[in-house]
């Protein structure tokens, strides 16, 4: 990390409310987690007196069999955040050019000017279309935040062909990419994944998530990964949800359902955009946004003002919640 853009880069706007009174669409997190996590959680706990292994071998094994890959790709992470700053780190020096989508996650470009590289910005919907020559890594979320486009996977692994014939680490973070029924990229040569437990087994403080690579970008990543880098009742009960499959179709499924009614009823009054993960984001038009959280917020609701992302200026992102907490979000936004 370099020293003085360290000291000048701040950092950026989330999602997320600790105000317990409101339901929270600020966030996109499953408010739903797998049966048993809380007793597995307490299991763990007398195995947290000691460091953990830091082999993490049952987590590795259910994190690889979760996308299909070989265990050896696997390097666990507190979250897919560090996966993102791991893979960043080992891959971009100062002076570096990065591809960065936008709007997207504002972490990433975050993370470069952090290396004391430069964030080269392109349209979300046209990065892969873009030319990765002469970058150090060109970064996909797939599917997107806040816009919620899933990419076509033929396309994608396309544009992973093209970075590795210029030189370029593809980074794809799948953050959300268990709401699907898309396949992963894990284990394609060239490209580092960056997955997160936080946001389909609903878990945000647990911080635990993984990336997956093969090559010379498994080895940096796998020796520059901090020791001990899961505690671990993280690790126990990452692993016991990693292999919670059953869950994670249920979610889908429910997620697919809601979205789709919630769409249809905000579209009425807004501009909804199509989206394939467990958010939609929502143009409000002539709506102020900051009067419309405020009073969103007064009826007991939080969502997440989407004008801090690049690009947008008339935008609000909801998650997509419970039934019940759907109705109330529904309820609130076509009578503001």
């Amino acid at each position: 990390m370099n020293p003085e853009t360290a000291a000048a880069t701040g950092r950026v706007p989330h999602g997320g409310s600790d105000d317990e009174t409101l339901i929270d669409f600020s966030a996109n997190v499953n408010p739903e987690c797998p049966s048993d996590t809380v007793s597995v959680y307490e299991s763990a706990f007398e195995t947290a007196r000691r460091y953990p292994d830091d082999g993490y071998g049952e987590f590795r094994r259910a994190a690889a069999d979760s996308l299909d890959c070989d265990p050896e790709r696997i390097v666990p992470t507190a979250g897919g955040l560090e996966a993102i700053r791991l893979a960043i780190g080992t891959t971009v020096d100062a002076g570096d050019s990065v591809l960065v989508p936008a709007p997207s996650f504002g972490e990433y470009a975050r993370e470069v000017r952090l290396q004391g590289a430069t964030p080269d910005f392109v349209a979300q919907d046209g990065v892969l279309d873009a030319d990765p020559a002469g970058r150090a890594l060109a970064i996909v979320c797939n599917p997107n935040n806040p816009t919620g486009d899933a990419y076509d996977h033929d396309e994608l692994r396309a544009f992973a062909e093209r970075c590795r014939a210029a030189g370029t680490t593809l980074l794809v973070d799948e953050a959300f990419l268990g709401f699907t029924d898309r396949p992963s990229m894990a284990g394609t040569d060239g490209v580092v994944v960056a997955r997160s437990l936080t946001k389909l087994y609903g878990l945000p403080g647990l911080r635990a998530g993984f990336a997956a690579a093969t090559g010379d970008e498994l080895g940096r990543l796998e020796n520059a990964r901090r020791a001990w880098t899961l505690g671990a009742p993280a690790a126990a009960v990452g692993a016991h949800c990693l292999r919670q499959s059953a869950f994670a179709e249920t979610t889908r499924r429910r997620v697919d359902r809601e979205r789709e009614r919630m769409r249809e009823t905000l579209d009425d009054e807004y501009d909804v955009r199509p989206s394939d993960a467990p958010f939609l984001l929502v143009d409000v038009g002539d709506c102020d946004v900051d009067v419309l959280v405020a009073r969103l917020r007064e009826r007991g609701i939080a969502v997440r003002d989407a004008t801090t992302f690049r690009g947008l200026d008339s935008h609000v992102r909801v998650a997509v919640r419970t039934s019940a907490e759907n109705d109330r979000l529904l309820e609130a936004m076509t009578d503001v």
